[in-house]
């Protein structure tokens, strides 16, 4: 497990504030953003991912093109989103923008696909929410055709009902390598989770909240659901908040401020309670926000890792206003502290497990 596993990180490019606290310009934030894609190629980290949103708080409406600007600046890291809301886009159009940034970036480019959790794009871009699940199944399944077929000399063809059909035609540019890696973004919902294996797509677990092993009956779904559709067993990935810093005590009193207002905000719109200080202690503790020095964040991935059998961790380490200043030491110290020390933990565990089994 641990050869295989890939160690990440998330951003949905939330708006920063300066040094003076007042949130920085759009144009600012995706400079940093670029800056801080670069340091986690420098410091080792597997992936870096960029969501969507089409709203103030957000800096990222395009991830694509942020993804793009990245690849010419780094080396060897893996560039993908976190997620991209197919449900309000044009599969054919994320398809050629995702295979010209592999383009760009040798063959580096992987995406996610997801119905996201905000809804912005439906009326910026003229869709009907009616349509939520309609929108995302045959877009989806659009999606699986190109994946399937784009790169064979027949071309793809396909007939849905939101859209006029393809009839043995090519989308450009080609992947060079022949595949584009495509996870599906899961929530929680059983439906999803059947529906990624139906695709024969890897999952990425969307886990914000609560203890991570309550997805295990999900991984255990998809992997039962994969095998009876005659599947090899695919890749599971995770991705959650966190934050590191030098001390478990540094971590909480540089992170909590900035995390709060940025859930408080989003929650003033869903009716969630105010967060506070117990809710924060306990997701720390017991729950899904990897928050503290490398030891102790390291030893919680291991942990998430090892119980939902997970070959990929993304940590979400942007947070509201969080000050880039602060994001970049995170991302230093998860690159040349956390990562390795998670390896060391997990063979260290195999070994242990071989040698009690001999």
């Amino acid at each position: 497990m641990a050869q295989l596993l890939e160690l990440g990180l998330d951003t949905f490019g939330d708006v920063t504030s300066g040094a003076d606290g007042t949130p920085l310009p759009h144009a600012q934030v995706i400079r940093d953003l670029v800056e801080e894609a670069v340091l986690a190629d420098e410091v080792g980290i597997d992936f870096i991912g960029v969501g969507e949103h089409h709203r103030d708080d957000f800096a990222v409406s395009a991830p694509e093109v942020v993804l793009a600007g990245i690849a010419t600046a780094t080396r060897r890291i893996r560039l993908g989103s976190a997620v991209t809301v197919l449900s309000s886009d044009d599969p054919i159009r994320v398809f050629q923008r995702f295979a010209t940034v592999d383009a760009l970036s040798n063959g580096r480019a992987e995406v996610i696909l997801g119905r996201g959790s905000f809804t912005e794009s439906f009326p910026l871009f003229g869709f009907d929410m009616n349509d939520y699940e309609a929108l995302f199944t045959e877009k989806l399944d659009l999606f699986a055709a190109l994946l399937r077929d784009n790169g064979t000399p027949a071309g793809v063809t396909w007939k849905g009902d939101l859209r006029p059909p393809l009839n043995g035609q090519h989308v450009y540019p080609l992947i060079e390598t022949g595949t584009l890696k495509t996870w599906i973004g899961v929530g929680g919902s059983p439906e999803s989770v059947v529906r990624a294996a139906r695709y024969g797509l890897p999952m990425m677990l969307a886990i914000i909240g609560g203890n991570p092993a309550r997805f295990k009956p999900y991984v255990d779904l998809y992997h039962k659901a994969t095998g009876q559709l005659g599947g090899e067993k695919l890749p599971i990935g995770v991705h959650s908040h966190g934050y590191v810093a030098e001390t478990d005590e540094a971590a909480r009193e540089e992170f909590y401020a900035d995390y709060k207002r940025m859930h408080d905000r989003i929650g003033a719109e869903r009716g969630w309670p105010p967060y506070g200080v117990d809710a924060f202690e306990r997701e720390i503790e017991h729950g899904s926000l990897y928050l503290g020095a490398p030891e102790t964040v390291a030893r919680k991935i291991a942990r998430t890792v090892k119980v939902l059998g997970a070959s990929r961790f993304d940590l979400k380490y942007s947070a509201g206003p969080l000050p880039h200043a602060r994001m970049m030491r995170a991302i230093e110290l998860y690159g040349t502290k956390v990562i390795p020390r998670v390896r060391e933990i997990l063979a260290e565990e195999t070994v242990a497990g071989e040698k009690v089994d001999a």
